[in-house]
């Protein structure tokens, strides 16, 4: 530690033995600096504010509320393009020397660096232009800078307001070009469908038709097969009561012959049997069989009844409910012979006509495109249409500026008095470095240790100076000289401060 402190010591030492060259170096870096810092021209900057209101309750009740805002953005990030910044040039003092594409293209690449456009809200944006040109005064770069924020403005309402009404109508007539087209293809489209379908009716709508006409008649044939199978065996049924009633009511005088009424009862409980679908193996079968068999040799060998039966109403009916029921299974018959022969039909066109099939699947797939995309074109031709109305007869687009462009007073950049002090420490700093490398070029020694370290020898001890009267006189004189230099140094710095701020007080 006691050496770190040595080296403070003759190093402060060195730099005051030199202290005429710290203060000769600061006072020419400080004066060349300070011209550099008075060479920098002022830059003023002017700021506005504007409120664009987007939508109004016609525009959201018809739908298009939300094109303003997408046509708001739209301009806001294309407000500072090399277009409109070129405009701006062209119409203020900023283009007055310009005469050539590439100064123009330095010009508007400058500007663009010095305008900002921020959306402090969704309606509400902020404008900022910056301008420092040296070749003009103060007071006319603030006013230029208003200038070009004014222009800016100018150019964001024409954008909204003018510029969005032409871009409808250039719209609409393209997509009426559009649908001209869209429609020529459609109608091509549409007679080369009709033709196919002409000479090729049962393939309409390609293969994928055919798939469908295959499931459908699967599916009939399904419901069909279900259908007559309950006919069958509604017919079934209805035969078995049919067989199990007598064709006439028996009078008193023939129920005498008891055989003949014991076989009738006897045949219709075997027709009841076979009607629930018991095979002639089946054990109660069988025994109802012999007895019918026993019961007719009974009733052969009764003598037959002199009285006649009437007619038996219920008999009757069930013959109409049969007739009703056998022609439904007919008909039922004849529907399913005809799916079965359309079924094998469409099995065939698949299966023998392939490339006929591709081609109904391409035709029919590209009329559907084609169709799909002339009802879009027809719809986006509708909406525009209606926008254009809504935008012509009633605008959803109000604009207002709430903070006009400020006229600048002070400069925004530089930072003359903290470039000021800047220098000063610089001047000083680079005083201070240039005495100590100095002192680190030249053979001397501060102090007694450190020619004992460098020379790895005893020091015996140290001689001070010893001064005459006229000497220290002019050491006074020449401390007091030094004095008065860094407090000219310093002096001019105070001074050129107060210019600064004279001078930021004195613009426009």
């Amino acid at each position: 530690m006691n050496e770190v402190f040595e080296e403070i010591r003759a190093g402060l030492h060195s730099v005051w033995n030199r202290r005429w060259l710290v203060l000769g170096v600061a006072w020419g870096v400080c004066i060349l600096g300070w011209l550099v810092v008075a060479m920098i021209p002022n830059s003023y900057e002017s700021k506005a504010r504007i409120f664009v209101q987007l939508d109004d309750v016609l525009a959201q009740q018809i739908g298009i509320a939300n094109g303003g805002q997408q046509e708001i953005e739209r301009v806001r990030t294309t407000l500072t393009s090399q277009v409109n910044l070129e405009k701006v040039i062209k119409s203020t003092a900023l283009g007055a020397d310009i005469g050539d594409p590439r100064t123009m293209e330095r010009a508007t690449t400058s500007l663009a660096e010095n305008v900002t456009i921020v959306s402090e809200q969704d309606n509400l944006f902020e404008i900022t232009a910056t301008v420092g040109k040296s070749e003009f005064s103060d007071a006319e770069n603030a006013k230029l800078a208003q200038n070009v924020v004014q222009k800016l403005i100018d150019i964001f309402r024409e954008e909204n307001i003018a510029g969005n009404r032409g871009e409808v109508a250039q719209t609409i007539v393209f997509l009426d070009q559009q649908l001209e087209e869209r429609k020529v293809e459609l109608e091509e489209a549409e007679q080369n469908r009709l033709a196919f379908e002409t000479a090729n009716p049962e393939l309409i709508g390609g293969s994928t038709a055919i798939n469908s006409k295959l499931d459908r008649a699967r599916t009939e044939l399904r419901g069909v097969d279900a259908d007559l199978a309950a006919a069958r065996s509604a017919l079934a049924a209805i035969n078995g009561q049919l067989a199990g009633t007598p064709r006439m009511i028996m009078t008193p005088a023939a129920q005498q012959g008891g055989a003949r009424a014991a076989l009738q009862q006897a045949q219709a409980q075997l027709a009841g049997l076979q009607a629930r679908g018991l095979t002639p193996q089946h054990p109660d079968v069988i025994a109802s069989q012999r007895q019918v068999s026993l019961l007719r040799q009974q009733a052969a060998n009764e003598r037959s009844p002199e009285a006649s039966g009437s007619p038996n109403p219920a008999y009757t009916s069930l013959i109409s409910i049969q007739a009703e029921r056998q022609a439904n299974v007919q008909s039922l018959e004849a529907r399913k012979a005809a799916l079965g022969a359309d079924y094998s039909s469409f099995l065939a066109n698949q299966a023998n006509e392939p490339s006929v099939a591709a081609e109904a699947n391409r035709i029919s797939r590209d009329y559907e495109v084609l169709k799909t995309k002339y009802d879009e074109l027809l719809q986006d031709r509708e909406e525009m249409q209606l926008r254009g109305q809504v935008e012509s007869e009633r605008s959803s687009f109000r604009f207002e500026v709430i903070d006009p462009p400020s006229t600048p007073i002070a400069p925004a950049a530089p930072n003359r008095p903290l470039l000021l002090l800047g220098v000063l420490v610089a001047g000083i700093g680079a005083g201070v470095a240039a005495a100590f490398a100095l002192s680190q070029l030249k053979s001397t020694f501060a102090t007694t240790a450190k020619l004992e370290r460098t020379l790895d020898l005893p020091v015996l001890g140290a001689i001070s100076a010893t001064l005459t009267d006229s000497a220290r006189a002019l050491r006074a004189r020449q401390f007091k000289m030094f004095v008065a230099g860094c407090a000219a140094l310093g002096g001019l710095f105070v001074m050129l401060l107060a210019v600064e701020i004279l001078q930021r007080g004195t613009v426009a």
